[in-house]
């Protein structure tokens, strides 16, 4: 299965994944130099696309747990 032009097999799993009953992240970087974000269980649906600043910062406050209404995002 492709989803948004993106080659299925290359779709990798968060390592928190594997414990949660079939609940599943899957990201996978874009040719433009994104980062596609998908449900494993519900492909069909697709993927959220995010540019590499607003990934790193959602990253970065999710590893520091500070992933509140007040941290800022930058879009793009």
């Amino acid at each position: 299965m492709i989803r948004h032009g993106l080659p299925a097999d290359a779709w990798w799993k968060s390592s928190y994944s594997y414990d949660t009953q079939g609940e599943c992240l899957e990201a996978q970087p874009t040719p433009d130099a994104q980062v596609a974000i998908g449900d494993s269980k519900s492909r069909p649906r697709g993927a959220l696309v995010f540019g590499p600043l607003t990934w790193a910062a959602f990253v970065r406050a999710v590893t520091r747990d500070q992933l509140t209404t007040t941290v800022p995002f930058m879009v793009g």
